[in-house]
């Protein structure tokens, strides 16, 4: 799939970044009109990824009902998360057998794309202009990694930031102990798995852990503003647009 030069996107903003940190919004939006995209944000809601996972199906269809409408006239979808995107573009069409729902569902997750794949794949660019004095450990989203094909796209964007160093974690494509709702359902194991996280990212000697999703993101800082740790976390859309002059995720509000 290639783009048309000036291609008309929406930006699905994702619940957590609408409600706890709109500045990767923000972000993702200056990235996409740096990229030559026009960039609308449509009236959204939650992509239905909390119901389908725990199998109501029939709420997860009325959520996928509203989005099949509002991202019709576009001509990508795109999303600053893994995980919502791999529930556009994946799960989505799972909800509907046939009709023209099923058909709508099934367009709408061709044309849905995860941010930085979007960039480096479909438009084509391989740096930006941003600077960003630090060293940086990326930490692989299992949505990010595995239902959409992310890891060399975020590394490679991230390399050609001015001042930036890229150093890898030993398991950084190990969940952190998120999951949604596993971190609900199994708390003692997803602290475990959190806890593991945390030490591999103290030892790459990173003062900032990026990812692609908040999810993860919010989980990372929770254990290591628990530590102490002077690690500071950051959506990667924030560093790739050049835009941290606020608050690191769990070092305050953003303004």
């Amino acid at each position: 799939m290639t783009a048309t030069s000036t291609p008309h996107v929406a930006l699905f903003v994702s619940c957590l970044v609408d409600l706890m940190r709109p500045t990767v919004g923000f972000a993702a939006v200056k990235l996409l009109q740096d990229a030559g995209c026009t960039v609308d944000v449509p009236q959204q809601t939650c992509c239905g990824q909390p119901a389908y996972n725990s199998g109501d199906r029939d709420n997860a269809r009325k959520v996928a009902r509203g989005l099949l409408q509002q991202f019709q006239d576009y001509d990508y979808i795109i999303v600053p998360s893994g995980s919502c995107a791999g529930m556009l573009s994946h799960d989505l069409v799972d909800l509907f057998d046939d009709g023209d729902e099923a058909v709508l569902a099934a367009d709408v997750a061709a044309r849905t794309q995860e941010l930085t794949s979007f960039l480096v794949d479909i438009m084509g660019i391989n740096g930006v202009a941003a600077s960003y004095d630090g060293i940086v450990t990326y930490h692989d989203s299992c949505s990010s990694l595995r239902a959409m094909q992310v890891r060399d796209q975020p590394r490679r964007l991230l390399e050609s930031v001015n001042g930036l160093t890229l150093r890898e974690a030993q398991d950084h494509q190990v969940c952190c102990g998120f999951g949604g709702t596993f971190c609900v359902k199994y708390p003692a194991v997803s602290s475990a798995m959190a806890a593991d996280k945390a030490d591999r990212l103290a030892e790459t000697g990173a003062d900032t852990v990026v990812a692609g999703d908040l999810g993860c993101l919010m989980n990372i800082a929770g254990i290591l503003k628990r530590r102490r740790s002077p690690i500071r976390v950051r959506h990667v859309a924030e560093v790739l647009a050049g835009m941290t002059d606020t608050p690191a995720i769990g070092d305050g509000r953003p303004t």
